[in-house]
């Protein structure tokens, strides 16, 4: 396997570099975008928690402006199209989830799917970021792992009704984050992002956030090989 350079020998100011950096900041903004608007439609499903979910969506905006600041930063234009297109699967299941009311879908691929992505992507990134990046970045995933409570704590409150929707809701979504992840194996490792530790920060995750909600280890074995079977 390619030996990935140290960050001592990254050279932020590289075409290569920022080529790369165009896509992924973009990916992480539009990520931070679709957040915010899905917590607010989650609001609308889910209104006794509205408090906490439009809460969770201003979050989710102030980390966007955060990680545009990152982009101009570093001088670097983020490629918007390339991100919606990147994120277009996740996005249609959520919306079609949400105009069926499937609360225990869209919390699946926003509050587990999206947020264990995120903070699987942002602590593989912080060892190899700019200076100004991984401050941005370290208040982020603080965030993000409260995120990814609330998604836990409701979905255990209501693990024996949501089971069978969550079996079918992680079938139909988890391969799409290594689409995703293929997607972008080359600009990552163009920041210095090893794939393979990406896969393996991610399934821990999400392997955590499906125990926490009350899924046995055999359990989580068999829903994760769906997300491996696209590998």
């Amino acid at each position: 396997m390619q030996q990935l350079p140290t960050k001592s020998e990254i050279d932020f100011q590289s075409e290569t570099y920022k080529d790369a950096y165009s896509r992924i900041n973009a990916i992480v903004i539009e990520g931070e975008q679709e957040a915010y608007e899905n917590y607010i439609q989650l609001a609308e499903l889910l209104p006794e928690h509205k408090e906490e979910l439009i809460r969770l969506s201003k979050m989710e905006s102030r980390h966007k402006k955060g990680f545009e600041a990152c982009g101009r930063n570093l001088q670097v234009t983020p490629d918007m199209q390339f991100a919606k297109e990147f994120f277009s699967l996740l996005h249609q299941n959520f919306q079609t989830a949400w105009a069926e009311g499937k609360v225990v879908t869209c919390l699946l691929i926003q509050a587990l799917i999206i947020e264990c992505f995120a903070i699987a992507a942002y602590n593989i990134y912080l060892p190899v970021a700019d200076d100004f990046a991984r401050k941005i970045t370290e208040g982020v995933v603080k965030d993000e792992y409260s995120h990814l409570n609330f998604g836990e704590v409701w979905l255990k409150e209501h693990f024996t009704e949501s089971k069978a929707e969550l079996e079918e809701a992680n079938r139909q979504n988890l391969p799409i984050v290594w689409k995703m992840l293929n997607q972008v194996e080359e600009d990552a490792r163009n920041l210095v992002m090893d794939k393979d530790a990406l896969i393996e920060d991610f399934m821990i995750q999400y392997g955590e956030a499906l125990s926490n909600i009350g899924f046995t280890t055999r359990d989580i074995m068999r829903l994760s090989a769906y997300g491996l079977k696209a590998v």
